[in-house]
């Protein structure tokens, strides 16, 4: 291999060596370091690995050194992200149904990428994205991309939407019709992304599903509601909306046990009502989506929750409770 005289490269190549050879559990010597220079067509002399060390130094990388055995060590002793901090990330990516496996295992590769790679088989280690719960939709990581572009242009999105039948096919909703929906943000919300948005043919604030979004495209057709999502909050939107299913809005009284407060502020904020009632219930009234997932949740607190009011979301109480008895009663 012909030998290489550029400084600026080797000082790039030697930039990568501190960053995939070093970190603070494992130092690097001089003689390594020649050694792997001389790998990339480098003839490098003893005084000027010192220097060039100095110069990134100089630049910004934090270069430490340790006594081993009498040899020196060289080691690059802080990053842009700590190992526990990519772990965290990897978790993330790991987690996120919306993000394919193929993309799921192509942005971990990535992770790996910004650490020593000792450091890298610690991230390894936790990878077990293989069998877990991950969406079929290859566009979805695409998808997210333009609807911030669509956000940040105030334009509209088109996309046409499906929903599995029972063959298992994609079947598109609206016999394959376009939506046309002005995107106001993006909700991270049970496992799923959902793009917010309105509606401005039914004159309604809806959510979708970005891994059931095919054929997504922005357009050039500016956003209608700009006035409406002034008022718009994303935290108090996912508070409302149960398991992401939409129902009509009302406020709805209930009555809790006093050792479900945190149940209640874990699900509606820490800004939510709470009355005392008596010494053993408190009372609070929230705004909700009210729809069977709602109903759902509350079912899931057994004795230690009691909706009072108003009276048709009691009916509706009672309509549910009732149909689950002659199902399940006979």
């Amino acid at each position: 291999m012909a030998k290489k005289s550029n400084q600026k490269l080797k000082l790039l190549y030697l930039a990568r060596i501190f960053f995939e050879h070093s970190d603070e559990e494992n130092g690097i010597t001089r003689k390594e370091i020649q050694e792997l220079l001389a790998m990339n067509g480098f003839d490098v002399e003893r005084k000027s690995v010192y220097a060039d060390i100095e110069e990134l130094k100089h630049f910004g990388f934090d270069i430490t050194t340790r006594k081993e055995n009498g040899k020196l060590y060289y080691y690059l002793s802080s990053r842009e992200f700590e190992t526990a901090e990519l772990k965290l990330l990897v978790d993330a990516v790991q987690s996120a149904k919306f993000i394919s496996e193929k993309k799921s295992n192509e942005l971990i590769k990535k992770l790996e990428g910004l650490t020593s790679k000792y450091e890298a088989t610690k991230l390894q280690r936790q990878v077990y994205v293989q069998g877990r719960l991950k969406t079929v939709n290859e566009s979805v990581y695409y998808n997210v991309d333009k609807i911030h572009t669509a956000i940040s242009k105030n334009v509209k999105v088109k996309f046409q939407y499906y929903q599995w039948n029972l063959k298992k096919e994609k079947a598109l909703r609206k016999n394959g019709e376009y939506y046309f929906i002005n995107p106001w943000a993006l909700i991270w919300e049970d496992e799923n992304y959902y793009m917010v948005g309105y509606d401005d043919v039914e004159k309604l604030v809806k959510h979708y599903r970005v891994d059931k979004m095919i054929n997504l495209d922005v357009t050039d057709i500016m956003r209608e509601g700009n006035s409406l999502k002034i008022s718009f909050d994303s935290a108090t939107y996912s508070k409302k909306i149960f398991g992401m299913f939409n129902g009509e809005e009302k406020y709805v009284e209930m009555i809790f046990d006093n050792r479900l407060a945190g149940v209640v502020i874990d699900r509606f904020g820490i800004e939510v009502p709470i009355i005392k009632k008596d010494e053993e219930h408190f009372i609070t009234r929230v705004k909700v989506a009210v729809s069977g997932q709602f109903f759902g949740w509350v079912m899931s607190l057994g004795d230690g929750v009691e909706i009072v009011g108003p009276s048709e979301v009691v009916d509706r109480m009672r309509h549910e409770v009732e149909w689950l008895s002659k199902t399940y009663l006979k």
